[in-house]
């Protein structure tokens, strides 16, 4: 059986157990450290014969809490050259994480996972949270959205070491259901560039995508050597099941009343 090494750092990397995809295509490079909520995410998974390393993006959404996808998880925060030892750089173990318990790994459904910190981030100008959409909150359809990462930057699989961002649109949910087997509108967003010239890709994976300064989605899937439409998750249909999963986590901090020990 594999084994999996996990390690968490804050707006610099973190490690989950399954690889996925997403670089940036198309897109620049962001102003240092002005995306303090960024969270790097390293992945080695070790079997008999060779060991794989791959990386995702992630997002902090508490002091103790980072949000990704199912299918990436070391974490680090207040990154921007990943390749390079920055003072701004956190590290921080992840004491344990959350899958979606509805995860299918066949067409990406419930691809989010919540990953609990052994200690809290320190809050500054390198590392911050970004909020989250209320239940059900909506993104209208040609809203512009920014997603942030580490991916790679062509289909070539050029490589990147700074973060670098790009800007998509929000498109119609039919554009996506047709290309993609699984796709639910409810749990799902449709994301894009109508000219094929910008996309997340390979190593971008559970990046979030922000709109109106919230993180509305997370990048999740698209399809081969296809950079138009993509899927990523709706984080605001999970947000009930990320905060049921925060308060789990908050009751088990609780130190054990002493008719219970």
């Amino acid at each position: 059986w594999q084994k999996m090494l996990l390690l968490l750092l804050i707006s610099s990397a973190f490690v989950l157990p399954w690889a996925g995809a997403g670089e940036i295509i198309g897109g620049k490079e962001v102003k240092p450290h002005s995306r303090p909520y960024m969270a790097y995410l390293k992945i080695q998974v070790t079997n008999k014969t060779a060991t794989d390393r791959y990386s995702c993006g992630g997002f902090l959404i508490r002091p103790d809490a980072v949000l990704s996808a199912a299918h990436c998880v070391t974490v680090i925060l207040g990154a921007h050259n990943i390749h390079d030892e920055e003072q701004s750089q956190q590290r921080i173990r992840a004491k344990k994480w959350v899958i979606h318990p509805n995860f299918h790994r066949e067409g990406h459904v419930n691809d989010i996972v919540l990953l609990k910190l052994e200690t809290n981030a320190t809050i500054n100008a390198y590392v911050r949270t970004i909020s989250l959409p209320r239940h059900n909150e909506g993104v209208r359809v040609g809203t512009e959205c920014e997603v942030a990462g580490w991916g790679l930057t062509s289909l070539e699989r050029r490589k990147t070491d700074v973060m670098m961002k790009v800007v998509l649109e929000v498109q119609n949910d039919t554009l996506c259901k047709p290309r993609f087997r699984k796709y639910q509108r409810q749990s799902m967003m449709c994301v894009g560039d109508e000219s094929r010239r910008k996309s997340t890709y390979k190593g971008d994976s559970g990046g979030p995508l922000v709109c109106n300064k919230k993180a509305h989605g997370i990048v999740s899937r698209a399809r081969k050597r296809h950079i138009f439409p993509e899927v990523f998750t709706r984080v605001s249909y999970f947000e009930p099941w990320i905060h049921d999963q925060l308060r789990r986590f908050a009751l088990q901090e609780l130190p054990a009343s002493p008719s219970s020990q």
